[in-house]
């Protein structure tokens, strides 16, 4: 195959600004923020810890100036966050990895002061850093969340976003284009595809708009006739390992990324391993497991916390009782059977947001039947203070209670009606594999605004991909889609 471009193709690609314009200059805006919140938070610490006078002769135990080791861990908090690649373009607007590297440039922080200090002798305090690096991080986070969702407000409007050519065989191909235009805030926008056999008919109705611009073969070429920034190589048996590699080495010395699209899907955190071998990259995929240590640790996490939440909640929830029974006929609580872990039914607890009786309106709302995730818009059984609880769903605060007692999670898919379960498949049984919660990956992101298909996919890759680190992810970004109220009624 020829996959090798002209040098006078590659010198003018490499010069040029490119399809990827937009990441450099937000990458800069990222650092500014970073070392705004870094520089805030360190200077905020040290005058509470030494006072607020710049040249006051506060010393360590070394003769070094405090002043100084606030500077010096500032840097290293920063050159931190840059050496993580925080700021990767590649990473931010979607997915765990920025915020799991903002956290670990914290934490690589900590032990390499601490690792110093231990070694110098030098007495600084403790409480310095345990009040500094925490708070720091947790405003970083919160910048990067507001970062976040500017940058998929721009990708929402076609901003930001990067062109690519996805090159492989037809179904793939056409498998791989449906998942990357079913987000409005994805990161790709395809502008072609390079087939295996581009001589026989276009792509499926559905994907008529998508040109076939070539063979696999001229697929260098064709990414910087049309200005794309990536190539996404699916898995196919039209490139071989030989071929695939001088692919990447056409593409040295231009601003086009190689992404290469493995042909397994809905697999990632834990259960994701790679290796080298003879010089090949290989992917471990475990078997997806749904008992052991990391679930019973996960349902320990899950009582302390929700034990935790209701000893916070007690007050506020008592205030909400009362409003739902001064505001409405009935009682305060509505208990629904729902489906739990292993398609055990549970009563599930909510603050009642609708009129007395609404489940014998159920078919007047829904029409003939009730579909996958059947909630509609301006329900007429819902009364005015329960619409503001589902607003901010306040009305699901109740349900730590069945945290506590083990029916729910904090983290997971949300629960369903027999009626709902009824209609499942293969791909939604894998719901049923793990505790319900009050909260889950669709939820953060969506919310009800989600195809009943989308939210059940999201769902079944929770199941099989869930981690503590992913849960506490998901437990903040409910938090900003609550407040955000994005697709909630």
């Amino acid at each position: 195959m020829a996959l090798a471009v002209s040098a006078s193709t590659k010198a003018g690609a490499a010069v040029r600004k490119g399809s990827r314009a937009w990441a450099k200059p937000l990458e800069r805006r990222i650092v500014l923020t970073d070392v705004f919140v870094v520089a805030m938070t360190m200077v905020i610490a040290h005058g509470v810890q030494f006072g607020w006078v710049p040249l006051a002769s506060h010393l360590g135990t070394v003769g070094i100036h405090h002043w100084w080791i606030t500077v010096a861990i500032s840097a290293l908090w920063i050159f931190e966050l840059g050496w993580l690649r925080s700021r990767d373009s590649r990473i931010l607007g979607e997915g765990p990895q920025e915020y799991q590297r903002v956290v670990s440039a914290g934490m690589r922080t900590v032990a390499i002061v601490a690792i110093v200090g231990f070694f110098t002798q030098w007495g600084f305090s403790r409480g310095y850093l345990l009040f500094a690096l925490p708070l720091g991080t947790l405003v970083l986070l919160g910048y990067r969340r507001v970062w976040r969702a500017w940058l998929n407000k721009q990708r929402d409007v076609g901003r930001c976003r990067t062109p690519v050519i996805v090159a492989g065989p037809r179904r793939t191909s056409e498998q791989l284009v449906r998942r990357l235009r079913r987000n409005h805030e994805s990161a790709y926008q395809v502008v072609g595809v390079c087939l295996a056999d581009p001589s026989s008919a276009g792509l499926e109705a559905d994907l008529e708009d998508v040109p076939v611009l070539g063979p696999i073969e001229d697929a260098a070429e064709l990414v910087q006739r049309h200005d794309a920034g990536a190539i996404i190589l699916t898995a196919n048996d039209a490139v071989s390992m030989g071929e695939a590699r001088r692919l990447g080495w056409a593409l040295e010395g231009t601003d086009v990324t190689l992404i290469v699209a493995p042909g397994i899907s809905d697999v990632a955190g834990p259960r994701v391993l790679m290796s080298r071998h003879e010089g090949v990259p290989l992917l471990f995929v475990d078997s997806a497991a749904f008992s052991g240590a990391r679930y019973s640790l996960k349902d320990a996490v899950d009582r302390v916390g929700a034990a935790v939440l209701l000893s916070i909640a007690a007050i506020p929830m008592l205030i909400v009782a009362a409003l739902v029974k001064l505001t409405s006929r009935g009682p305060v609580f509505f208990r629904q059977e729902r489906i739990g872990k292993d398609g055990k039914p549970f009563a599930m607890l909510k603050f009642r947001s609708m009129e007395v009786g609404a489940e014998a309106r159920l078919q007047e709302v829904c029409g003939d039947g009730v579909g996958m995730f059947y909630k509609p818009k301006n329900d007429p059984r819902v009364t005015r203070f329960g619409a503001f609880m589902r607003r901010y769903s306040i009305d699901e605060l109740p349900q730590i209670i069945n945290v506590l007692k083990g029916d729910m999670s904090l983290v997971g898919p949300r629960p369903q009606i027999a009626a709902e379960v009824e209609q499942y498949g293969d791909l939604e049984q894998r719901r049923l594999l793990v505790k319900p919660g009050m909260t889950g990956l669709w939820q953060v992101s969506g919310r009800s605004s989600l195809t009943p298909e989308a939210s059940m996919e999201l769902d079944a890759y929770y199941a099989e991909n869930w981690s503590l680190g992913g849960d506490v992810v998901i437990l903040l970004r409910t938090f900003w889609a609550v407040v955000g109220k994005s697709g909630a009624y």
